[in-house]
């Protein structure tokens, strides 16, 4: 099957709806199967917000949803730990099993991960590493 750049755009501007005004939080630890698992046994390392404001998306164009231009993504870390995935969330989501909640999962790393860090090895209350270009895209072929 393929999609229409109207149609990926679509997509991606539900996301949007979905999910601006959110928070992307980074945990160590076992990385859930999918985006609907609990975060289980990992540990909250940092939410990163556009400081005290909610994340959000510039409108999408040609299949793909940059971080909005100008946003400052950061946060303090609240405990130490090597970062291995993250979860781009509404802020009342509360991590739990849910088939309903809006998030975005990925694996984080240093390089060729779905979210590349200038470093995983966080330490509470030091500045998290600022995350400087985001994505999302909508493959034409599904």
């Amino acid at each position: 099957m393929k999609l229409s750049m109207a149609q990926r755009n679509a997509q991606l501007a539900a996301i949007k709806a979905g999910l601006d005004g959110g928070e992307i939080r980074i945990f160590s630890g076992p990385i859930p199967d999918n985006a609907e698992d609990a975060v289980g046994g990992a540990t909250l390392l940092v939410i990163i917000k556009n400081g005290g404001a909610g994340l959000t998306f510039a409108a999408p164009a040609d299949g793909v949803m940059l971080k909005a231009a100008g946003e400052n993504w950061t946060g303090t870390n609240v405990a130490t730990g090597t970062a291995s995935f993250y979860r781009f969330v509404v802020s009342a989501d509360d991590n739990s099993a849910s088939a309903s909640a809006l998030r975005l999962q990925g694996t984080v790393g240093l390089a060729g991960a779905d979210m590349n860090l200038t470093y995983v090895a966080l330490v509470s209350g030091a500045a998290a590493p600022p995350i400087t270009y985001y994505n999302v895209g909508s493959p034409e072929g599904m």
